[in-house]
């Protein structure tokens, strides 16, 4: 139960310098757009394509749906107070936008090891995709990380909520994450801390099974007698990695310290990779490289044009 005296906090955002406020504005105004345009065109182009309803696009369908609620529970009120004088968001909303924010990072992780757990069958065991990638084997793995996305959501936010704000209430970070209410709490974090540590083992454990995966998939393509055809593979899979080491690094180092040890002017960069640049890199990526979703979005270019 809530028992905080404050009822808003103040974000003092990414930068309290003017001559910064204006050209970062148009940085993330645009990084927004990139984000919530390409995932939005990703959605689209997989509904109304009949081609396209195959395991390996569902789980881009639904990384998608993630980055898309990621970047817009964090990148308007982002934009908003960089461009008016009031940085004030009110304690529900703060709290509606951690749930948000802590449920997309657990879909994201799991989604991350399920796509690639999907390419290692497809790779490895391609005479076997169909029956062990089958609708019911889709439905479940979507099943799991939604249940681990919404369980994630729901401790951190819990346990947020039974924390005392009594003050001071600026939080200085340009959205409400952990690490920064952490540190506002007039209350004790231990139980806190413990539950994040337990998240950032398990986040960690997560990466690991995907680099198992995706070392699998590298074998496989090491057997692949022409040229072109490994090199085309290692670029895929070479950025598949970065991506995903720009997500987990960050990820792994803002959890994994004590809240009392937090530096927030470099944090706020750091926390930037994981919710700003990765879901606009993930339609790059995963999916504007693909000729098959490269045809999907001709057709529903073509369809907007009739």
């Amino acid at each position: 139960m809530n028992k905080s005296i404050v009822t808003e906090f103040l974000i003092l955002g990414f930068t309290q310098k003017p001559e910064l406020q204006r050209a970062l504005f148009i940085v993330f105004l645009l990084i927004y757009l990139v984000a919530l345009l390409g995932n939005a065109l990703i959605v689209i182009a997989i509904i109304c394509n009949t081609t396209l309803h195959t395991p390996m696009y569902v789980f881009l369908l639904a990384l998608a749906i993630v980055d898309i609620i990621c970047t817009t529970s964090i990148i308007p009120k982002m934009l908003g107070t960089m461009l008016t004088t009031g940085r004030s968001i009110s304690y529900e909303s703060c709290m509606s936008q951690l749930f948000f924010f802590t449920w997309s990072l657990g879909a994201e992780m799991v989604l991350f090891t399920t796509m690639a757990y999907d390419r290692y069958v497809a790779i490895c065991f391609p005479l076997r995709y169909r029956t062990m990638m089958n609708p019911h084997m889709c439905v479940a793995l979507l099943g799991i990380t939604m249940v681990i996305a919404v369980t994630n959501s729901w401790v951190h936010t819990g346990l947020i909520l039974r924390l005392t704000f009594c003050g001071p209430n600026i939080i200085d970070h340009f959205f409400c994450e952990i690490p920064p209410l952490l540190s506002l709490s007039c209350s004790p974090v231990r139980i806190n801390e413990v539950m994040v540590y337990v998240g950032i083992t398990l986040a960690i454990g997560d990466f690991t099974l995907t680099c198992i995966s995706y070392g699998f998939i590298i074998a496989a393509i090491l057997r692949i007698h022409t040229a072109e055809g490994k090199r085309k593979a290692f670029s895929t899979c070479s950025s598949h990695l970065i991506v995903l080491s720009l997500y987990y690094s960050p990820v792994i180092y803002t959890y994994i310290r004590p809240a009392s040890s937090y530096s927030f002017e470099r944090d706020k960069v750091i926390t930037a990779l994981y919710t700003l640049v990765t879901p606009t890199l993930n339609p790059i990526v995963y999916s504007f490289q693909n000729k098959e979703m490269q045809t999907g979005i001709q057709k529903v270019f073509a369809f907007l044009r009739h």
